[in-house]
């Protein structure tokens, strides 16, 4: 069985404990831009505010609408079902007038506000998202509370994929070994969805070694450094005064690779260790290769930006908001804070 908690963690086993999602309020995310709003050109872009709704099926629901097919609804990220969120959908409508977006409002679903825009909205579209959440029925000690959060506003936090990436118990994860083991997957999401979690695994399992060497947000000879919310990259032959320098500035972030196609870029004792993950996950390796997938990077550090934390032990109810950029877990910042 899938166990999430089984990943090291950078600041030891949190000692206090609690309860997420008793209320979907308690769990609420806001989509940032990285880009303004053209006000014209093909693409209808959708501000929606939702609770207990499934992204990937209200994008039918707006591809039904809107009568265009299910490609000409994007968004940038899936959401979490159980939650308040706050999220943008684009639909491609050229020389096509917008429908009556307010048809799709419900006890659920609020339209917010709706813009045209000149580009499709995609993946990597966001800059990142809002966090405020409320972890209730807290027990335990809170003495070192004040310490993680401040090493969390320092060094940030292991950048693992969250634990709704693999679904249940792991159940994407068995659906991943089923689909490479020759079951054709016909439903292209539900393929995409098992793709990323094999994906997510390897990365994960690689970075909890990073995390148990406590090499995960300091660079070892041979990483490969990202800069900071990009995509651009180079290989650290050394780890000099210079680098060590923009580490601690969040400048840049040591990496590890998303399983796919290609040699990886990493070189010397980081290539050994990660080229150790198509023996340990050769199933993934093999399948992931099959659907020719690229290898890709991602950081093994993700920086909590606006951290800010409020306990109050008489009602038991732990508070937090904090700023994560594009493709960064919340149940990343939670794992290192508290139980849940």
């Amino acid at each position: 069985m899938f166990d999430f908690s089984s990943y090291h963690y950078a600041n030891s086993e949190p000692s206090l404990s609690g309860v997420i999602r008793i209320q979907a309020s308690d769990f609420k995310v806001d989509e940032k831009f990285a880009f303004e709003l053209t006000g014209e050109g093909e693409h209808a872009l959708l501000h929606i505010k939702k609770e207990d709704t499934n992204t990937d099926w209200l994008s039918r629901q707006i591809s039904q609408l809107a009568g265009v097919r299910k490609v000409d609804v994007s968004y940038a990220g899936l959401k979490d079902r159980n939650a308040i969120t706050t999220q943008w959908f684009s639909v491609w409508l050229p020389g096509k007038p917008d429908p009556d977006w307010s048809l799709l409002n419900s006890d659920k679903v609020e339209i917010l506000t709706s813009c045209r825009h000149n580009r499709k909205l995609r993946r990597g579209s966001l800059r990142g998202n809002q966090f405020t959440l409320i972890v209730r029925n807290v027990e335990g000690d809170a003495a070192d509370l004040e310490s993680r959060i401040k090493t969390i506003i320092d060094d940030g936090v292991p950048n693992y994929f969250g634990d709704q990436r693999f679904g249940i118990d792991g159940k994407n994860l068995e659906k991943a070994t089923i689909m490479f083991g020759g079951r054709r997957e016909k439903d292209r999401f539900k393929r995409s969805i098992y793709l990323s979690a094999a994906r997510s695994a390897m990365f994960n399992d690689v970075l909890s070694q990073r995390v148990k060497m406590n090499k995960w947000a300091n660079g070892i000879p041979g990483d490969v450094m990202l800069l900071d919310n990009s995509h651009s990259y180079f290989l650290a032959e050394e780890i000099d005064e210079k680098i060590i320098q923009r580490l601690k500035e969040h400048d840049i972030h040591p990496s590890g690779p998303l399983w796919g196609r290609g040699q990886l870029l990493s070189k010397g004792s980081v290539a050994e260790l990660e080229s150790k993950l198509s023996d340990k996950f050769e199933i993934f390796d093999l399948g992931l290769r099959n659907a020719r997938l690229d290898q890709d990077r991602r950081s093994l550090r993700l920086s909590v930006n606006d951290l800010q934390c409020s306990y109050d032990s008489e009602n038991k109810i732990l508070s937090l908001s904090f700023f994560l950029p594009a493709g960064g877990y919340a149940t990343a910042v939670l794992r290192e804070i508290i139980k849940v």
